[in-house]
C-alpha cells in the first residue's frame, strides 16, 4: 500500500511540475516566435499558426495541472482526512488542527486551478 502511495504521489508531481514548466514557457515566450529567420519580422500568417500553436499548447497545460492537481489533493484528502478522523476519536479537541491540515491538502487543487486559470487567460 505504501509503495502505490509512493507512486500515485510521485506520478502527481511529475505532472504538476510539467505543467509549471509549461506555463513558464508559455508566460516568458521565446524571441524565436516574434520574429523570423536572421531577425526578419513574421508575416501575419506565421503569428497566426504560431499563436494557434500556442493556444493549444496552454491549453493542453491547463488541462494537466487541472487534472494532475485534482489527483494530488485527492489522494492527499484521503489519508489526512483518515488520520484526521482516527484521531478525533481518541482526542476530540485535535478537530481544529485536524482540519487545518485537510485543509492545506485540499488547497494542492486550488493551486492547479490557478495555473490554469493563468493559461486559460494567456490563450
Amino acid at each position: 500500500m505504501r509503495v502505490k502511495f509512493a507512486v500515485l504521489a510521485a506520478l502527481g508531481l511529475v505532472v504538476l511540475l510539467a505543467s509549471t514548466v509549461v506555463t513558464v514557457l508559455l508566460l516568458t515566450g521565446s524571441p524565436a516566435e516574434a520574429s523570423g529567420p536572421a531577425g526578419a519580422v513574421a508575416t501575419a500568417p506565421a503569428q497566426a499558426a504560431s499563436a494557434s500553436g500556442s493556444t493549444w499548447a496552454a491549453l493542453l497545460g491547463a488541462a494537466i495541472a487541472v487534472a494532475g492537481s485534482s489527483i494530488g489533493a485527492a489522494i492527499a484528502v484521503a489519508y489526512t482526512g483518515a488520520a484526521a478522523l482516527a484521531a478525533m476519536s481518541e482526542r476530540p479537541e485535535l478537530f481544529g488542527r485536524s482540519m487545518v491540515i485537510v485543509g492545506l491538502a485540499e488547497g494542492i487543487a486550488i493551486y492547479g486551478l490557478v495555473v490554469a486559470v493563468i493559461l486559460v487567460g494567456r490563450a
